[in-house]
């Protein structure tokens, strides 16, 4: 959990739930649940919950990098090897990569004023269609996705313990 310096402002980020999805098909893979609960006035909704997998966890690195400028972007936990397989240790190390990555995500001022970061974090858009809302081709705003998601109460999941 991140406590800002103003003590009532706080941002709780977990990832949890991972879920193998298409399994026994060559297209199976492993989503994680992002839950959020936050007062920071930077986020639209104040709880959230999303289901992301690693490859949406990439994009969003990527595109932080590119908007940070000198900020650096953390590490994300590492790929499998094909061979490997859904290992269900290698799943709970990349789980808590995955939330050590988010924790030190939203403890920066830079990489949170992100709309992208926003959208990945609080709607269940598709990585393209980030994109599109962010750059303007989308008859919706970013908060207005957010908001969107956040009332249609697959937003509003309650959080599982761990």
């Amino acid at each position: 959990m991140f406590q800002s310096l103003d003590a009532e402002e706080f941002i709780t980020v977990r990832v949890q739930d991972p879920k193998l999805q298409n399994e026994g098909s060559w297209t199976s893979y492993v989503d994680y649940k992002i839950f959020l609960h936050t007062n920071s006035k930077a986020f639209t909704a104040k709880i959230s919950c999303v289901r992301r997998r690693y490859r949406e966890f990439v994009w969003l690195r990527k595109q932080l990098q590119k908007y940070a400028g000198l900020v650096p972007v953390p590490a994300l936990p590492g790929k499998a090897p094909f061979y490997m397989g859904n290992n269900d240790d290698f799943i709970e190390k990349r789980r808590q990569g995955l939330q050590q990555f988010l924790e030190q995500v939203v403890e920066n001022m830079v990489l949170l004023s992100d709309s992208q970061l926003h959208l990945f974090l609080q709607s269940q858009l598709s990585v393209s269609e980030i994109e599109a809302c962010v750059i303007g081709h989308r008859n919706f705003t970013a908060t207005e996705a957010i908001l969107s998601y956040a009332m249609s109460n697959r937003g509003w999941t309650q959080e599982e313990s761990l």
